[in-house]
């Protein structure tokens, strides 16, 4: 069966998830990030797209970017082709490292835009590897409030003020605003009925929602993870069968 074409993007902005096959790192010290990095600014140099944000995380990447010469497609693709030849002669192996196709959604409006922007720059802290977005050494939040050398900042500025000291301060609150926004969904396309979810939970020895809210953390915790390991979930679907928030979801390892 042929491929899906990707809906395109009126505006040419789109949000894109390169994740590691099988969850995988693919990221095993800092030069590893570095090189992606640059690997991303040598061919944002090369075809004029636009990158607003990005996060790496140890086994996933986001990219808030624009296409301009070449499709967004295209651009991903040279960007993980050159940056898998480099991975596997450093680390002397061969084969796939990111998983499949990327994931990519549509960022049509500045609402949207800005939410995605934070959603990027709060992965870590949503993960529970950092307290604040400006503990998050691996993605692009130190751009928008200092210098700037791989990303476009004045679109996501300007949508605050003209005033460029002011449109920082307020960018850096925008970004710590505590919420829950799930974009791109990390679930692998098959999802789990509620109904499942809710008789693993009667399984697992909790019979009603309430009582897993109302369990001792740890032991809460515990099951919420085991919820997580399922396939088909997401962390919404959770939040909505449990009735715990997602932020808290998300945190639990």
């Amino acid at each position: 069966m042929p491929r899906k074409l990707r809906k395109k993007s009126y505006n040419g902005i789109y949000h894109v998830m390169l994740r590691g096959i099988n969850k995988q790192i693919i990221f095993e010290d800092d030069e590893d990030r570095f090189r992606l990095l640059e690997t991303v600014k040598r061919i944002k140099d090369n075809n004029g797209m636009e990158v607003f944000s990005y996060c790496l995380m140890d086994n996933h990447i986001h990219l808030l970017m624009k296409e301009t010469e070449e499709t967004v497609s295209k651009a991903v693709q040279r960007i993980s082709s050159s940056y898998v030849y480099w991975y596997n002669n450093k680390y002397e192996r061969s084969g796939h490292l990111f998983q499949g196709r990327f994931r990519s959604e549509n960022v049509e409006n500045f609402t949207y835009f800005l939410t995605v922007m934070r959603y990027i720059h709060q992965n870590p802290v949503k993960a529970g590897l950092a307290a604040n977005v400006f503990e998050c050494k691996w993605t692009s939040i130190f751009e928008y409030v200092g210098s700037n050398h791989l990303v476009d900042v004045d679109l996501g500025l300007s949508l605050f003020s003209s005033d460029r000291s002011k449109a920082i301060e307020l960018y850096s609150a925008y970004m710590q605003i505590t919420n829950e926004d799930e974009c791109l969904d990390d679930f692998d396309g098959i999802r789990m009925p509620d109904s499942e979810v809710r008789n693993y939970l009667v399984e697992l020895g909790v019979s009603n929602s309430s009582i897993l809210q109302q369990m001792e953390k740890k032991t809460r915790d515990s099951i919420i993870l085991e919820l997580k390991k399922l396939k088909g979930v997401s962390i919404r679907q959770l939040s909505r069968v449990t009735g715990i928030s997602k932020s808290a979801i998300d945190r639990v390892r």
